[in-house]
């Protein structure tokens, strides 16, 4: 089974008259409430240096979107922690507040599609600055609006030293406790239970306050996921929480996959797909700034008994795909991977061990 692309795609492509998104828009969050569609969609121009912005759009029917205004809903702060770039949002919302997480760069990347896989640029500092700005590695922050339109920055909620990217609320308490997904690059090794980045998760009782240990929650076991980290914030189902992930094969392709975690420890897999359920196989999949092929979704929505999955398309494109949501559960049960005996690794954070 794959996710069912629409034929229409791309649903938004970069806008010439705007030049903050004159080149790129992708890797939407989306969000569904009231009849109408949203996406928050991560954007860029021609720049040398690559500054990287989060714009807004909206639809009535999911598939055909307008901009909700000519100007960036989120932006680098110059001068600041994220100075360089906000990017590849997830939203979720509590109460009456909408909470954004998103990825973030102290310097812009520059234009990365031109160098090796997984390069950016760098600015130049002695050995006594921070390495998170000798190297300009990229963290996630969060970010809070009641409308979708004005957001507050309320800072990191990464450590500042490690590449940690991926990161995804669930949209609920469970058993009193908030849960985060995370992809930290350098959690790799004899200590940390796996080879290859990997989704790793994590609780807490303030959604500032993550200093705490993380589990390691899934790692690539087929040949197309070498490499693998969260896409889409999960969602309830009366199987468990249904989640979307990536895995990155051996020639940096990027391809989706599923797994259910159970409802009241997500810590646990329950399902998980043996083989990917979508792709590049479009033009705009392959040949966009991303060379290697990528789908990369940010976003889902379910509306009527339809999964909407917004994703980024090659680094320079918003799509979507759907699928009937019992069709795809009953899939990911018939279709997953006998599970292994996984060593469990929970790793403690010097900051957390300093807090002991």
């Amino acid at each position: 089974m794959k996710l069912k692309k629409f034929l229409g795609n791309p649903i938004l492509s970069p806008n010439p008259n705007n030049q903050w998104e004159s080149l790129v828009v992708c890797n939407p969050a989306a969000w569904y409430e009231d009849g109408v569609f949203y996406l928050l969609y991560r954007a860029a121009g021609n720049d040398e240096d690559h500054y990287i912005h989060i714009g807004l759009a909206v639809s009535n029917d999911g598939y055909n979107f307008r901009r909700y205004m000519d100007k960036p809903v989120l932006s680098p702060g110059i001068g600041s922690f994220d100075g360089g770039s906000v990017e590849d949002p997830r939203l979720v919302k509590f109460g009456c507040e909408y909470y954004m997480t998103y990825a973030f760069r102290p310097y812009p990347p520059g234009q990365y599609w031109k160098y090796d896989y997984d390069k950016v640029c760098s600015p130049v500092h002695d050995s006594f600055a921070p390495k998170c700005l000798r190297e300009n590695i990229g963290n996630s922050a969060l970010a809070i609006s009641k409308d979708l339109i004005s957001f507050k920055k309320v800072g990191r909620l990464t450590e500042p030293n490690t590449d940690d990217r991926d990161v995804i609320l669930f949209p609920e308490m469970i058993n009193g406790k908030y849960y985060m997904l995370h992809r930290p690059k350098d959690y790799v090794g004899e200590d940390y239970g796996t080879e290859f980045p990997s989704v790793w998760i994590k609780s807490s009782d303030d959604l500032m306050s993550w200093n705490v240990p993380s589990t390691l929650l899934l790692k690539g076991e087929e040949w197309w996921e070498v490499k693998v980290g969260g896409n889409t914030p999960p969602i309830r189902t009366d199987e468990g929480w249904l989640m979307l992930y990536h895995g990155v094969d051996e020639k940096f392709t990027y391809r989706i996959g599923a797994c259910i975690l159970d409802l009241n420890d997500p810590t646990k897999i329950l399902y998980r797909t043996k083989d990917f359920i979508m792709e590049p196989e479009t033009n705009f999949e392959k040949n966009g700034l991303y060379k290697w092929g990528v789908v990369f979704p940010t976003g889902n929505v379910l509306v009527n008994g339809v999964l909407y999955v917004y994703y980024g398309a090659s680094d320079q494109w918003c799509c979507v795909a759907t699928s009937n949501i019992e069709e795809l559960l009953e899939f990911i049960k018939e279709n997953t991977t006998k599970r292994r005996a996984i060593k469990e690794s929970t790793f403690v954070s010097q900051a957390e061990l300093a807090g002991r």
